[in-house]
């Protein structure tokens, strides 16, 4: 098997591809072979240091995979060799291989290809955790996605779509909008060239319901502003680079509410809880209720290029190793 492995935390030049035994698996467990592994943002923090954790050395990055069956461990039921599923490793998806518990396997509906499947967990995961377990959309309501032509926020405006909402896609291109538009969105803002407060509040009539924010930086103060009285702003990560600091007086004179969506802190303290999310997110797929875009697709050696090209905001939609 082959896998991108770093020694040290601090530089994305530092993965190398190595070649190790294939594996086998133990008891309890279900060996992948990965015919595509999600690249996410997170990855690239986490290889460089610069995380809330440190993973233990060497590390391989990748936690969401997608290809076929290689061997089934004793005592595990309900799978077959040569079977189309997705798997979660808490790390090593950027390998040809990876062994997990069965409880992190699940079958693949014929409706999705690997590629759309490895790139499916984290994005779509974490709009469904957001809009559904940390806030409650109403159909009518007005969202407002940052970041929208990213992998969380074409999420998230595909999963507010279709549950009734309506989306303001706020992002930093036209190329990236027009890849919200196809997810749904019903009004567009162009960020870097327009007052973003003062474009939601026109779009919507007032303000928005609910900001969703994967960005944070110098978009946040004016996206907390653009909120109706009773607003909700959900925090979800910053892309963008800086942690805002902002006023929390527009929080106590509008009524609004901040949450703060943290996916992997959940995962932790409740994972039958994010199991059962997966087969939630997965059924909706095979039902066409979620129309995950198809990502584009490097070699696994092409990695750092590619993490560096995600933390410059140079990539829209979502993207795939190919081992």
């Amino acid at each position: 098997m082959r896998k991108l492995v770093i020694h040290e935390l601090g530089s994305l030049d530092d993965l190398v591809v190595v070649e190790e035994p294939d594996l086998h698996a133990a008891p309890g467990q279900v060996v992948v072979d990965v015919e595509a592994a999600g690249v996410n943002f997170v990855d690239a923090l986490i290889v460089q240091g610069r995380y809330q954790f440190t993973p233990s050395l060497p590390h391989t990055p990748g936690t969401e995979v997608a290809g076929r069956v290689a061997a089934i461990g004793a005592g595990v039921d309900g799978f077959t060799v040569g079977q189309r599923v997705l798997a979660t490793p808490p790390a090593g998806g950027y390998a040809s291989q990876v062994a997990v518990p069965a409880a992190a396997v699940h079958p693949l509906p014929d409706s999705i290809t690997a590629g759309q499947a490895a790139a499916l967990v984290q994005s779509y995961a974490t709009a469904l955790y957001a809009l559904t377990r940390r806030t409650t959309l109403s159909a009518g309501e007005w969202v407002a996605v940052l970041g929208a032509g990213g992998g969380v926020g074409l999420a998230c405006t595909d999963l507010a779509t279709a549950l009734g909402a309506k989306v303001v896609a706020c992002a930093s291109s036209e190329t990236k909008l027009e890849l919200a538009r196809r997810a749904g969105a019903a009004a567009t803002v162009a960020y870097e060239d327009t007052d973003l407060k003062t474009a939601i509040r026109e779009i919507t009539g007032g303000g928005a319901d609910v900001v969703v924010d994967p960005v944070g930086g110098d978009k946040a103060e004016a996206a907390l502003r653009s909120l109706r009285w009773e607003g909700r702003y959900l925090v979800i990560g910053f892309a963008g680079g800086g942690i805002p600091r902002i006023p929390l007086n527009q929080v106590l004179l509008n009524g609004r509410t901040v949450l703060g969506v943290e996916l992997g802190g959940w995962v932790r303290r409740d994972p039958s809880g994010y199991h059962q999310l997966i087969r939630e997110l997965l059924d909706l797929v095979a039902a066409g209720t979620l129309h995950p875009i198809e990502p584009i697709a490097r070699p696994l050696a092409e990695a750092p290029a590619l993490l560096a090209e995600m933390q410059a905001r140079a990539v829209a939609g979502k993207a795939v190793l190919v081992p």
